[in-house]
């Protein structure tokens, strides 16, 4: 399999925004008051891809079952600070009823890292890319146990917003 730059960002591919009520610098290290009163905790960040490679399984053909998308994308908190990344792989799982993948996603953020994965389905309907909710599998440092989920609009071409929730 030989690696083509994608023309069209798919969902993983696309610009990253994580939306939530503060920055993750504070967000993510406060080990705290939210979670000590039982309440779930959101965290907001925007991203921007840095890096995309697409693995077609027929190269110059048709979308396939089996092609694959790896990208990687800089996180910035609300103050437009850097704050961490995220890496991961979306593999094509359908191409019939507009298409679907499946993603594995790791965020890096300040204290640790989260896990990611899940469906995306519409993935090759014309227009912008789907919403989608993915599970939070686990995680490390401040996220060790993490469980929750992420969901994401496309806000404008190009730009996610991620909502994070993370469960008491």
């Amino acid at each position: 399999m030989r690696p083509i730059r994608a023309a069209r960002l798919g969902m993983a591919t696309a610009v990253i925004t994580l939306l939530a009520a503060a920055p993750v610098a504070s967000a993510t290290t406060d080990t705290g008051s939210a979670q000590a009163k039982g309440k779930d905790r959101i965290i907001t960040l925007t991203g921007r891809l840095a890096q995309q490679t697409r693995f077609p399984v027929n190269p110059g053909g048709s979308p396939a079952q089996g092609d694959r998308t790896v990208f990687r994308s800089v996180l910035y908190d609300t103050a437009g600070k850097e704050v961490g990344e995220t890496g991961g792989t979306c593999d094509t799982t359908r191409v019939d009823n507009g298409g679907a993948e499946v993603c594995v996603v790791t965020y890096t953020l300040p204290g640790g890292q989260l896990s990611v994965q899940g469906m995306v389905f519409g993935i090759l309907n014309a227009g912008p890319p789907p919403s989608f909710d993915n599970g939070i599998t686990g995680g490390t440092g401040v996220f060790d146990r993490a469980r929750g989920s992420v969901h994401a609009d496309t806000i404008a071409p190009g730009t996610r917003r991620f909502t994070i929730t993370l469960k008491h």
